[in-house]
């Protein structure tokens, strides 16, 4: 038998499991928060955090079959939903710097130098890498992270819990939206890609010019030492590239939140 004074626990327990749902997958697909060095402890707590206060606005209540029934089903499986697609809109945004950065390296002749991404784990080219970090302080900066619990709390506005299903529009949007990132990624690249490839034909005209000369020893040393300086030129305006992309993908991600 259950002490009087424990009466509703099992229920407010089920509270706090609904209200992380949503924010949890959010932060699953979003980038830093999903990172695969932030300890899954940390994202239950900050997830729980942000899903109590704004589960509470809503005057929620538990199905009267519980969770483990079909309306119970179809309720997590709502917040799921939600929760990823808003989280994703914000990756899109942020991966518009790997995408530059790959397109970077791999003109600079470094797209077989990869290391290890502490992010996910996998093996990225290093320029790829470099502005992912870059990316993350940018977007801690900005305080991306903040604008992101906003966009989880005000979405339970719109998209309340067991009516979480977002419109065949808001998932075209989205569909259309993950466009932006080769336009975006490219766009921040195109500084420094440009001229590397201006760089690559004067390499080819050599070449003609000179047969005798050895093309992979002069043409990869010039491309590194050109890339690296024209790096440290565009800086400001990769930045402002990514920058950009990143308030792309929160805009998106509101948009997603508002149904």
């Amino acid at each position: 038998m259950i002490p009087p004074g424990f009466a509703g626990v099992e229920a407010q327990l089920w509270l706090w499991i609904v209200a992380m749902v949503r924010p949890g997958a959010a932060f699953v697909a979003a980038p830093v928060f999903g990172a695969a060095f932030v300890p899954v402890q940390l994202r239950l707590i900050v997830a729980l955090a942000v899903g109590i206060p704004a589960l509470a606005a809503t005057h929620f209540a538990l199905p009267p079959d519980g969770l483990a029934s079909i309306a119970g089903f179809m309720l997590v499986a709502g917040e799921v939903m939600t929760g990823l697609a808003i989280g994703f809109a914000v990756q899109i945004g942020f991966s518009a710097a790997v995408l530059a950065g790959e397109t970077i390296g791999n003109t600079m002749g470094l797209g077989f130098a990869a290391m290890i991404d502490p992010a996910n784990g996998q093996h990225n080219p290093m320029l790829g890498q470099f502005l992912t970090i870059l990316a993350t302080f940018l977007f801690l900066a900005m305080d991306g992270h903040l604008a992101l619990a906003r966009i989880i709390v005000e979405s339970y506005r719109a998209l309340p819990p067991g009516n979480a299903w977002i419109s065949a529009q808001g998932i075209h949007g989205l569909v259309l939206f993950g466009g932006i990132l080769f336009a975006a990624g490219l766009s921040i690249a195109l500084p420094v890609g440009f001229a590397l490839i201006l760089v690559q034909l004067v390499m080819a005209m050599l070449a003609r010019s000179a047969p005798q000369l050895n093309l992979f020893a002069v043409g990869l040393p010039a491309a590194l030492l050109a890339g690296i300086v024209l790096l440290a030129l565009a800086a400001p305006v990769i930045g402002q590239g990514i920058l950009a992309a990143l308030n792309q993908g929160l805009d998106e991600a509101a948009r997603v939140a508002a149904g």
